[in-house]
Parts: C-alpha cells; sequence; structure tokens
C-alpha cells in the first residue's frame, strides 16, 4: 500500500521551512566544481570563482601525481563489502600503518569518513557508567557519538578550564571520565588548550580524545620526517599524554576517510564493538592508494609554509580593516569572520559571490544564534593576486553594510 501523505504532515513540513526560512536558516545547495586554475571553482555556472572556504588546506586533492596513481590503482569501484566480512584490502591496512607512524602511536584504523570515526570510538569507549566532558564547541560529530553511547555528558565553556575542572571535581571517582575536545575548532579556527586538558585528565584519571581533523598535516614539528606536521599534539609537545586521536582524511591530505589513533587495545576493541566500522562498507582501495601517495607529500613541508603566508596575510589584513575575528591571538589557516546577524551575513556572503570571492555564511545550529560569521579558510593554492582582491572585495562590502 503506497504512503499517503496526510495533510497534517504536510503542514508540519511546510512550517519548518517557513521557519527556517522566517529565521534566515534557510539553506540551499550550491553546484560547486574544481577547476583548473589553482583555488578556483565553478559555483552555480559562474566560473572563476576564487573558493575561500575549501577544506582542501594544502591543496592535494587537485596534485597530479596523485591523481595519476589513483586512477591507476582502479581494479574496481569498491570491495562492495564491510572490512570484516570481504572488504579489508592490503592498502587499508599500509595505510593504517602509515597513520599510526605519522601520529606517533601504536596502531590505527580506518573509517570511511571521520564523523563515523567519532562516533564509532565514542560509543565505544563511553556507556551509562561513563562521564563525558565536552568542549561546548566541538564538532557535531562528536556531540552525536556522546548523546549515543549514552553516557552522562557534561559540557564545559568553551576552552575554560576553570570550568572544565570544576565540573570535573563533581564527579564520582567510581565512574569512567572522558574529556573530548578538537585541536582546531573547525569554526573559530582557534587551538585547544591540549597542555592544561592533559594535566587535568592526568590527576582526575580521565581519558583524552581529541578531534584533529583541522590540525592534522598542518600543525606539529617540522622534524624529524616520521611525525613531521602530525598534529596539534605533537605541536603542543601532548601527542604522548593523549589517549585516543581522531582525524580526517580529507582536509589537510586531500583526500577521502577518517581515522582513529591510539593503542592496539583499543583498536581491537573498535573492530569488535564498533558499528560504524562493524555494519559499513570498507573505504575503497584507490582512496587508500590517494591517501598514500598524498602522504609524503604532505609531510615535505613547502605546501605548509605556503599555507602560513597566506593566513598570516589574511589575517593581518582583516585585523587592520577592523571586521571582528572570533580570534585574535590563535591562528590556524580557517578565520572566521563574525557578522552577528544571519540576514546580514547571507547578504554579504551573496555580495562576495557577485564579485566572483565564494565564502559561505555559517548559521546556527553550526554557531550559536547571533554569532553567524563568514568562514575564510586559505589554502596553499591561493597566490597573491587572489588573496589582494578578496581583501579589497571584503573592504568595500564590508563599508557597504557598515560591518566596519
Amino acid at each position: 500500500m503506497a504512503f499517503k501523505r496526510t495533510n497534517n504532515y504536510n503542514d508540519f513540513i511546510q512550517n519548518e521551512i517557513a521557519t527556517l526560512e522566517k529565521d534566515n536558516l534557510y539553506r540551499r545547495l550550491k553546484i560547486v566544481s574544481v577547476e583548473k586554475k589553482r583555488g578556483t571553482s565553478r559555483v552555480d555556472g559562474t566560473e572563476q570563482i576564487i573558493n575561500l572556504c575549501s577544506n582542501d588546506y594544502l591543496g592535494l586533492s587537485q596534485n597530479k601525481e596523485i591523481l595519476t596513481k589513483t586512477i591507476l590503482s582502479l581494479k574496481q569501484i569498491s570491495q562492495c563489502s564491510s572490512r570484516l566480512i570481504a572488504g579489508n584490502d592490503p592498502n587499508i591496512i599500509a595505510l593504517e600503518e602509515k597513520l599510526a607512524e605519522h601520529r606517533e602511536v601504536e596502531c590505527s584504523l580506518v573509517y570511511p569518513t571521520g564523523y563515523m570515526a567519532n562516533l564509532g570510538v565514542i560509543t565505544t569507549l563511553a556507556d551509562k557508567f561513563t562521564t563525558v566532558l565536552s568542549d561546548e564547541l566541538n564538532h557535531a560529530s562528536i556531540i552525536d557519538g556522546c548523546r549515543l553511547s549514552g553516557a552522562n555528558i557534561k559540557v564545559f565553556r568553551h576552552n575554560d578550564m576553570e570550568h572544565l575542572l570544576k565540573l570535573i571535581k563533581m564527579i564520582s571517582s567510581e565512574r569512567k571520565k572522558i574529556i573530548v575536545t578538537e585541536g582546531v575548532f573547525s569554526m573559530d579556527g582557534d587551538i585547544s588548550n591540549l597542555r592544561q586538558i592533559c594535566n587535568i585528565a592526568k590527576e582526575y584519571n580521565a581519558i583524552t580524545l581529541v578531534d584533529d581533523a583541522h590540525g592534522d598535516f598542518i600543525f606539529g614539528d617540522s622534524s624529524p620526517l616520521s611525525s613531521r606536521f602530525s598534529g596539534v599534539p605533537s605541536y603542543l609537545r601532548v601527542n604522548d599524554e593523549v589517549d585516543v586521536q581522531t582525524s580526517s582524511l580529507s582536509k589537510g591530505l586531500g583526500c577521502f576517510g577518517g581515522y582513529v589513533a591510539s593503542t592496539s587495545q583499543i583498536r581491537e576493541l573498535l573492530i569488535n564493538k564498533s558499528r560504524q566500522f562493524i555494519y559499513t562498507s570498507a573505504l575503497p582501495e584507490h582512496l587508500c592508494v590517494s591517501a598514500l601517495t598524498a602522504y609524503p607529500i604532505a609531510k615535505a613541508g613547502n605546501r605548509q609554509e605556503k599555507l602560513f603566508e597566506n593566513l598570516n596575510y589574511m589575517f593581518k589584513n582583516l585585523l587592520q580593516l577592523g571586521f571582528k575575528l572570533e580570534s585574535k591571538s590563535s591562528r590556524s589557516q580557517i578565520i572566521p569572520v563574525v557578522i552577528g546577524d544571519e540576514k546580514i551575513a547571507i547578504e554579504f556572503s551573496k555580495q562576495l559571490l557577485d564579485k566572483g570571492i565564494f565564502v559561505q555564511a555559517i548559521r546556527y545550529p553550526t554557531v550559536k544564534k547571533g554569532s553567524a560569521r563568514l568562514r575564510i579558510s586559505v589554502t596553499a593554492l591561493h597566490n597573491n593576486s587572489q588573496l589582494a582582491y578578496a581583501i579589497d572585495s571584503l573592504e568595500s562590502i564590508g563599508k557597504k553594510l557598515v560591518i566596519i
């Protein structure tokens, strides 16, 4: 029997959409395709748009060597199976060994996405006997993982160590405790107070879990080669004190997939208990080849040098123009220009696109209501003239909308 939509159900959907539109929270998908010219995309049919909202921070998704090896490795589209059935290709194992070496840990476990990696490890390690202390600005995948785990969740104010300490003191010593944070926060661009978090975790017998998707292959020691640019824990010299690290392969590495890096025991537990690992198809072989090929290129370091040159230029000029940046001290490749009003943020984004610059307006629920922003992410692909034009455009529109 065919499902018949009732008037009440249709009314509910229409009312939900109408409310989103009224609150300037309605979203429309744009059609975006990469172009041969570095740093540009085709957006809704318009060519040569400077893309300032990509997470391809090092520009590796367009690297010819990576593309060539990926194409040559194609024997099948997918293993068409979970890893516990028939999908555990040798290239996945090789990639996990490289990633473990990269993060300076015993083992790693690859998931199809970073989102699933967070869900997988949190729901495996946490249960109703666990209290999870989570930074208020943690990614949705962390929030969802905490909720699905059934754990008691305590949210501490962003990077507020006094609040974290107050909350953890209230928890019974008999309960399991996990402190979860990000390395680089995806919408604010600042860096976690990991040193203090590790100190608190050690004192109160808590596990530390860091989602380092936006710090991976960007931050870290520049030497030795094995651990070069291995992320924020390494950058802050606390790598040995962080219990579990998760990350994405689709940011700094420019590829696809996610992973958990930790001990061999945690890896075995995830293989046997993580529903997000057990009941989904394996990461396709050719995408593992992509990541393995990108790995030494990302480790070389020249792209990070160009990336930080670009972000320092943007950061300095935006500050001088008087834009409100979420953080004036902690710099990363993510630069949030805070607008506040959702409607104005949408209009700012639209006028930038009219000028040939693609920057999305980020609104609730991704950020708090009233803190809408333009999330600018620079990459190693952008050249000086592109960034100078972007600054000029941001200035003229910012003055027109009375933002600066």
